[in-house]
């Protein structure tokens, strides 16, 4: 997870802590204001409306009791107003007016009120008049009573079973004029003496809303006194539908100006990590630059002290490894040179002939080999001294180096071993070559004049055959020097062009049939190991070795199998060939190491192959990362950028690539970190006889180092020596062999 999500995680959840914590503490805060500001509203109300009510005890049923309590339930704010008596009361006019048998035009007097006694017990309530008069009494004072009529007030005192209230049958005597009637009035007992209700309507408040946040909206209370005596008593409770709005809309007010200081914030953070972590990005971007092999600095130094102390620190990485991969490479180039010249005469060895054949057959290049051998060096070693044998070689070596400066064309000398030397005139004209040889007999003629010795060598050539083999060459040079023998001392045969092994068309018919018809074998040769650490002795790479015959059933050497196909075009349908059985050989046997496919110059430069081979690996993406294009050092020195297009183009799609036969003279050293390749196999040369020539073990070593820092792999060719195993095992590269 990047940087910058885990800082936009980390951010967002403090964010919500610190909302969630100050929302709940604001909310329940408002909750707990809105509870007392409706208790003490309730509170007011109950105690005003008392006082107003005061009045009215004496007779409460007076209808303007309720008209009063009405004009205050109307205002809204109240859920319930409840005038409450003190007592269950009734007078003598309710159990008249509760019996539709006394005539009610009559003054009745009402006398000898009962009920069953286990309802309860029933006590009349002594008048004003009364108690004043017994007051009067005692203080032996007149007093003026109120001459209004008075209506008699009775209390109901209930057993614990009837608390709540009941309908009670009151039995009583009626006394009119001197006439005593008895009836029996029923009477509903209940405190409520008025009562105003309205309906709880939360609007627009959702209900889960109301589930979360519970109001507890007390009721109030006030008593309500007749003289001395507590006459009634005004419970009010507040609506909480208000108040359930109100919180809601300062919780919503709350959440959206959360979400919108969320949204400034984020908006705000992006631009400043955009700003503060665009240095890393680039800092990233070097780093994998780096491992890449592309060794760039940041010129524009970030703001942030820590973040600049990084940049500047990867650039002081950056200039000190290519300074390490510069110094590698000299010193490569160095060691190449040295191994690549014999230390006597200063003239290039087999290895730098064979580099230079490949080039002159990527190159289409016309030329003569030469085959030069030095007759009875041993005779001659034998009479002289150590000192004079060396003389020899050097003064003769030198009449080959110098022979390049005599002629317009190039030529090029080289010593294999001893007695064996070699030469390359790049010159098709045979008349040309024809008079090199003469020159070359005059200098010989000359030196053997010097020695005092008949015959210093004898000189064989043939023409460079494009369709051949290096070794069929050098057999064939060979053959022309020992023919030379037959002509006299110091003298040349040059073999004509009509000596090629086969006709051409010949050729193109045998190789048209078998790219066609698929008349080709693959073998998986050259298993390359890991040599060291937990995997040692493991598998991980094979080559598919194209093999074919001809109509007498001989083998066909490949590269006159390659080199005709390239020269009728024929190359990349073989090359296509290849693909599709390695990838069949792949899924049928559930093959897990790596393959190694050649592909030739001509096949990476189609446009129509590359296609082809991008919808190839699409199709089989499972097994791409285990097709490793196998491209000769030699073939992209040709062509190095179409090389890069083609490289590029593997990668992406998840493929290998491999550079075989390598050698420096090929690709330089500081080329290598551009090609984006993953592995490099070294020319047979540099491991044959490694664990005796120091030069070829510091090249090797060097080279490891090099590929290391660059990523790459590096796979030892066909070694066989147990001795340069070894070497080869403790420089800790992968080995091949066959």
């Amino acid at each position: 997870m990047s940087l910058s999500k885990q800082l936009y995680i980390i951010i967002s959840f403090i964010f919500l802590m610190i909302f969630t914590g100050n929302f709940i503490i604001s909310v329940n805060n408002t909750k707990e204001y809105l509870e007392v500001e409706s208790a003490t509203k309730a509170q007011d109300t109950a105690t005003s409306l008392g006082l107003t009510l005061k009045p009215y005890m004496k007779n409460k049923k007076d209808e303007e009791i309720n008209s009063i309590i009405k004009v205050i339930a109307n205002r809204g704010f109240y859920k319930e107003l409840r005038l409450e008596d003190t007592n269950f009361t009734f007078t003598s006019e309710d159990l008249i007016i509760n019996n539709n048998k006394i005539n009610q035009e009559h003054n009745w007097k009402i006398e000898n009120i009962r009920i069953d006694k286990k309802y309860g017990e029933i006590e009349k309530v002594e008048s004003d008049n009364e108690l004043l008069e017994e007051l009067a009494n005692l203080e032996n004072e007149e007093i003026v009573l109120n001459d209004s009529e008075e209506i008699d007030v009775y209390t109901f005192t209930a057993n614990e079973t009837y608390k709540q209230g009941l309908d009670l049958k009151i039995s009583f005597s009626a006394k009119y004029e001197n006439e005593t009637l008895d009836y029996v009035s029923t009477l509903k007992m209940s405190k409520i003496l008025a009562i105003e209700t309205r309906a709880v309507k939360f609007d627009y408040v959702p209900q889960w809303f109301i589930n979360s946040f519970t109001l507890n909206m007390e009721e109030k209370s006030s008593e309500i006194s007749d003289g001395w005596k507590t006459a009634a008593i005004i419970f009010v409770s507040a609506n909480p539908g208000d108040a359930y709005a109100k919180l809601y809309d300062q919780a919503k007010a709350a959440i959206i100006y959360a979400m919108i200081s969320f949204t400034i914030s984020m908006l705000l953070l992006f631009f400043f990590l955009s700003f503060v972590l665009k240095p890393l990005k680039n800092i990233e971007k070097l780093a994998i630059s780096i491992s890449n092999g592309e060794f760039l600095k940041i010129d524009k130094l970030p703001f942030t002290t820590e973040i600049k102390n990084v940049a500047l620190a990867m650039n002081q990485m950056s200039s000190k490894i290519e300074g390490i991969i510069k110094k590698l490479n000299k010193n490569l180039e160095n060691m190449t040179n040295k191994i690549s010249l014999d230390d006597l005469t200063g003239l290039a060895l087999q290895q730098t002939f064979e580099t230079d054949m490949k080039k002159m057959f990527i190159h289409k290049t016309d030329a003569y080999v030469l085959s030069v051998k030095i007759d009875n060096l041993g005779s001659y070693a034998k009479n002289h001294t150590n000192q004079d044998v060396d003389n020899f070689i050097k003064k003769f070596a030198l009449i080959l180096k110098n022979s390049d400066s005599k002629f317009e064309y190039k030529i090029s000398a080289y010593r294999f071993f001893g007695s064996e030397f070699a030469i390359i005139v790049q010159n098709k004209n045979f008349s040309k070559v024809k008079e090199f040889c003469t020159y070359l007999k005059e200098e010989l003629d000359l030196f053997s004049k010097e020695l005092n010795i008949p015959n210093i060598a004898y000189i064989g050539a043939t023409p460079f055959n494009h369709i051949g083999t290096i070794p069929e060459m050098r057999i064939a040079s060979n053959e022309a020097c020992e023919m030379a023998k037959q002509i006299g001392p110091n003298e040349a045969f040059i073999r004509d062009e009509n000596d090629l092994a086969r006709d051409m068309l010949l050729w193109k018919d045998l190789i048209f049939d078998i790219i066609d018809n698929a008349k080709f074998d693959l073998d998986y040769i050259g298993d390359a190991k890991v040599l060291n650490g937990k995997d040692e002795n493991k598998l991980v790479m094979q080559e598919a070795f194209s093999t074919a015959k001809d109509k007498e059933s001989n083998q066909i050497a490949i590269g006159t199998f390659i080199s005709i196909a390239e020269k009728y075009e024929k190359v990349i349908d073989f090359d296509k060939a290849v693909i599709n059985k390695v990838i069949t050989h792949i899924r049928k046997n559930n093959i897990t190491h790596d393959i190694s496919i050649n592909l030739s110059l001509d096949s990476i430069s189609d446009h129509e192959f590359l296609s082809y081979l991008e919808k190839i690996l699409l199709l089989n993406h499972a097994i791409v990362s285990q097709l490793v294009f196998s491209i000769t050092a030699y073939a992209i020195a040709k062509d190095i950028n179409t090389f890069k297009t083609f490289s590029h183009k593997v990668n992406k799609a998840g493929g290998k690539i491999i550079i075989k036969r390598f050698e420096s003279k090929f690709i330089p050293l500081d080329k290598i970190k551009d090609l984006k390749i993953n592995y490099i196999r070294l020319a047979r040369d540099y491991t044959k006889g490694i664990n005796k020539e120091p030069g070829k073990l510091a090249f090797v070593e060097s080279m490891q180092e090099l590929s290391e820092l660059l990523n790459i792999k590096v796979y030892a060719e066909n070694v066989k020596e147990d001795e340069d195993l070894e070497i080869i095992k403790k420089i800790n590269i992968y080995a091949t062999s066959r």
